[in-house]
């Protein structure tokens, strides 16, 4: 799958404190937007989209905070794609495809065994100082 993320018409950015919460808000506010761009929450992706979208906010929480107090998560979509970036101030790139996968404890393993069976993509991108990065996954619709 590849898409151009900038040809992406639908945009929305949240930014929140790297707090417990952030989890919450961040699918509450994903829910919302998609409603308003006429994806309806019962779309095959949706489900999928949200715990990806849990998981990477939760390992901001978990692991970024001590050197990003926020964390910000940026939803885009086309007319046959979704898109979702969690961005952090934490240094650490981890490896995506590497995650280990199947063994039911969460965190990228189940991001990436849900981004491989729905046919998407996730990359690992570097902020241009070096101190941060964002983790994009793009998903079919």
């Amino acid at each position: 799958m590849s898409v151009r993320l900038e040809a992406l018409p639908r945009r929305h950015v949240l930014t929140v404190p790297s707090r417990p919460p952030a989890v919450r808000l961040a699918r509450e506010t994903a829910e919302q937007v998609l409603v308003e761009w006429g994806i309806g929450l019962r779309h095959p992706a949706v489900d999928p989209a949200l715990l990806i979208l849990s998981e990477l906010v939760t390992n901001c929480v978990r692991h970024a905070a001590v050197l990003s107090p926020q964390v910000t998560v940026i939803y885009a979509a086309g007319a046959d794609c979704l898109a979702l970036a969690v961005h952090d101030r934490h240094p650490y790139q981890p490896q995506l495809y590497g995650a280990v996968t199947g063994n039911g404890a969460g965190g990228l393993g189940t991001v990436m065994e849900l981004v491989i069976t729905l046919g998407g993509t996730a990359v690992v991108r570097g902020d241009a100082d070096g101190q941060g990065k964002s983790i994009w996954i793009t998903l079919p619709l």
